[in-house]
């Protein structure tokens, strides 16, 4: 652990992203006066630039927004499945499967925008934001149009996803130069992309889905043969929801409801509330076996029940009961790995949060699923469509069957927590099965073990299954955990994998605390290209 791992700090408000760009356009915008939300906009549209093998404005969105003295809201900003999209379609097609790759993969409506949109109409309506949609986007449309130096991520990112992806209508013209994946520190253009954004800018975030621009993503999307239409892009509405709420010793804590995974975060929190002892390594044997063997037992819930949620029987809200939660527990051994199926695989989210000086907090996380998602960008627009539907299943058995109108299974849950003490704490890892584990190591060490929060990112990571550049389903450990640490891991039956002292395997994880007096600590990941920046 870094014993200069200090945090950011702050009094008047505080942002963190996993690349600093976009942290530093939601400060600018909070010291202009905007808020959390209009702050948060500004960041997901400079991060869709910045960082495009991880999100784009063709993606899906989450929120969770607690406005200081009212009740936290969840936002659902995800995209149902193309009226089009049957399984006798695909089947038809000779498909036994749905592609991870191309037009059959880009099977659903991309609802971040309907997120922006929904947010900012609150902002406006209740809370006096006011400024203009051209000013929220107008580091984006600079960074696309002028350029912004390439990340080592996204370097590597391409040079290992071109193979797979070259052949992908708009993938190279776009993401390649002169053929090959772009060096780090140089720059990358997005010009079309800046062009759309100055169109959303002028005409607003709903021409994406009923206006001239929609018109245009409906073509090319035809045009390369996805299902989606016009109607399937005008039916896109964001769905305003009671988030999942965990009664912690220490506080309240929330996540996002189904289609998302947020009660598996929430499952392995109240199962460490009753696990984890006074005195304890957060660095030692005992506390990752404890945190493992919680998350199989949450995995096991989200994989048997978790799926669009009108299709759902059991109310997810009932799992966090603490007799349940009791159950679970008295399940583990203390010293015994339980036995570990598979993961569900990779994933390239960005989470980022914002909170600002009248103490509302946003948690936010934006993604296109696997790395550029389809692979496909649009001719017109410049925009890279995600491939959420290719998580669905072609077995209209399954628990979650494509189907037109439905939405898939999300492994996006950001996060945040109301503690007794008075601190509020926004925190989020991406990741697909580690974003729920990063967030148990990261809330956990804030929390139980008193630590910063970004001494708490900081310090080494576990993953049990596979994230984004993985096949394996081992535990993976960053290799400065102490060997004596590893052995006894080992010992207890875990299937321990070693990786590199700070992976981006373990996803970019970020957190702020805003403590009762209104001073504010932040903590960014090291694995990423981020920063916590407060005023």
């Amino acid at each position: 652990m870094n014993p200069l791992a200090n945090p950011a700090r702050g009094t008047r408000g505080m942002a963190v992203a996993p690349h600093s760009l976009a942290a530093q356009s939601a400060l600018a915008v909070l010291r202009e006066g905007g808020n959390a939300i209009e702050a948060m906009v500004a960041a997901a549209a400079t991060i869709a630039v910045v960082y495009p093998h991880m999100n784009s404005i063709g993606g899906d969105a989450f929120w969770l927004i607690a406005p200081p003295g009212q009740p936290p809201r969840a936002l659902e900003a995800c995209g149902a499945a193309a009226a089009a999209a049957t399984i006798d379609r695909y089947r038809d097609a000779g498909l036994a499967s749905i592609p991870f790759r191309g037009p059959w993969a880009a099977n659903t409506v991309a609802g971040t925008l309907s997120g922006w949109e929904a947010a900012l109409s609150w902002s406006r309506e209740s809370f006096g934001g006011r400024l203009p949609l051209s000013r929220l986007l107008a580091d984006a449309i600079g960074y696309a149009r002028d350029g912004m130096p390439v990340t080592r991520s996204q370097a590597a990112c391409t040079a290992a996803k071109q193979d797979e992806l070259a052949g992908v209508s708009g993938f190279a013209q776009t993401f390649l130069v002169d053929g090959r994946a772009p060096a780090a520190g140089t720059r990358f253009r997005q010009p079309r992309l800046a062009d759309t954004l100055a169109q959303l800018a002028r005409a607003g975030l709903d021409d994406f889905y009923r206006g001239e621009l929609a018109a245009t993503l409906a073509a090319d999307l035809q045009r390369v043969g996805s299902p989606l239409t016009a109607k399937d892009l005008a039916a896109q509405r964001a769905v305003w929801k009671p988030p999942l709420m965990l009664a912690h010793s220490q506080g309240q804590v929330y996540n996002q409801p189904p289609p998302t995974q947020g009660l598996v975060s929430l499952l392995i929190l109240g199962q460490l509330d009753r696990l984890l002892r006074p005195g304890q390594s957060p660095l030692g044997a005992d506390y990752v076996h404890a945190c493992v063997e919680a998350t199989k037992r949450a995995f096991a819930i989200r994989d048997r029940y978790i799926t669009d949620p009108a299709f759902m029987r059991d109310d997810p809200q009932a799992f966090l009961a603490s007799e349940q939660l009791d159950r679970h527990v008295a399940a583990i051994a203390p010293d015994r790995a339980a036995r570990w199926g598979a993961g569900r695989g990779p994933a390239d989210t960005v989470w980022m949060g914002v909170v600002d000086g009248q103490g509302m907090a946003v948690s936010f996380i934006q993604s296109i699923y696997h790395e550029f998602g389809s692979g496909i960008v649009l001719s017109q627009s410049g925009v890279n469509w995600q491939n959420r539907g290719c998580s669905f299943s072609l077995d209209p058995n399954a628990l979650n069957p494509l189907a037109p109108g439905r939405k898939p299974f999300h492994t996006l849950n950001p996060a945040m927590a109301r503690l007794d003490d008075g601190r509020v704490i926004v925190y989020g890892n991406m990741g697909g099965d580690g974003q729920p584990q990063s967030q148990s190591a990261v809330f956990s060490r804030i929390v139980h073990f008193g630590m910063n929060p970004q001494a708490a990112i900081d310090a080494p990571r576990w993953l049990l299954g596979r994230t984004w550049g993985q096949t394996s389903d081992t535990l993976k450990l960053e290799s400065r955990f102490e060997p004596a640490v590893v052995d006894r891991l080992r010992a207890m039956g875990h299937e321990v994998e070693l990786l590199a002292p700070y992976d981006e395997t373990m996803g970019h994880a970020g957190a702020i605390v805003r403590s009762a007096d209104g001073l504010f600590e932040g903590g960014h990941d090291p694995r990423s290209d981020g920063a916590a920046a407060g005023y």
